[in-house]
């Protein structure tokens, strides 16, 4: 298989990748989130936006025993996310449903998947600068789907204590708490990501799990650099393939 004129081959751990030139890219977020999944005894998973599979790619690999449905709403994203599934050899193990994710209650009984994990975007539409690419606007602010409506559709999707997966931007930390909640999902483990020691957090890993008490677990912050921009040891063995 070979990239599309448009497109560029791309490696990380020990996955290749599709991507767009001028689209969707995938960042250290989606690298971040696969580390943070902690779901060995969870077999069946969701990935709510897959964009180019990289999440559910890198997990399949990792969790030998996991199934996934990786849904993505744009077209020509989902096309190039099952190709790089093909890419991978994982076609017996993740599933491409091109759907609107508001449209998963339709699809899917209530309590179905073990897990449920997503890369969400997190800007709403009338804030920030919003890319002229259709992908990465998509990707970015919320023009297909809004906060609420994910976390309800993933409280839906859930069986009774099973875990949601997210990473996020802590400057809607509180409003994503109260509505995580409200949804019956606790959260119960939380890990803030920042550049550099000193700087405040720019990322925030969120673990819930489904009719759970209330108590949550802080763990150590992640740090992604060094003084100037060498990655540290913890950021480097993320990246590095068992």
């Amino acid at each position: 298989m070979k990239p599309e004129l448009n497109e560029t081959l791309d490696s990380i751990k020990d996955i290749k990748l599709f991507q767009a030139k001028d689209g969707y890219r995938f960042s250290i977020d989606a690298v971040l989130l696969e580390n943070f999944i902690s779901a060995k005894r969870l077999e069946k998973g969701i990935e709510l936006g897959t964009g180019s599979g990289i999440i559910s790619i890198l997990l399949a690999r990792r969790l030998q025993s996991a199934n996934i449905t990786a849904v993505e709403i744009q077209n020509n994203l989902a096309e190039r996310a099952a190709r790089n599934i093909s890419l991978n050899n994982l076609e017996g193990r993740i599933e491409i449903l091109q759907r609107d994710i508001k449209d998963l209650k339709k699809i899917y009984p209530s309590n179905k998947f073990d897990f449920v994990f997503t890369n969400p975007p997190f800007r709403k539409t009338k804030t920030g600068r919003l890319s002229i690419y259709e992908e990465r606007a998509v990707a970015r602010h919320e023009i297909e789907i809004t906060l609420p409506d994910l976390i309800k559709t993933a409280s839906y999707l859930l069986k009774h204590s099973g875990k949601f997966f997210l990473i996020y931007h802590p400057f809607r930390l509180a409003e994503l708490i109260s509505l995580l909640q409200k949804a019956k999902l606790e959260p119960k483990r939380m890990k803030f990501v920042h550049s550099r020691t000193g700087e405040e957090a720019k990322m925030v890993l969120i673990e819930a799990v489904k009719g759970s008490g209330t108590w949550l677990k802080l763990a150590p912050p992640l740090y992604l650099y060094e003084k100037g921009t060498e990655y540290t040891s913890e950021l480097k063995k993320i990246l590095s393939v068992e």
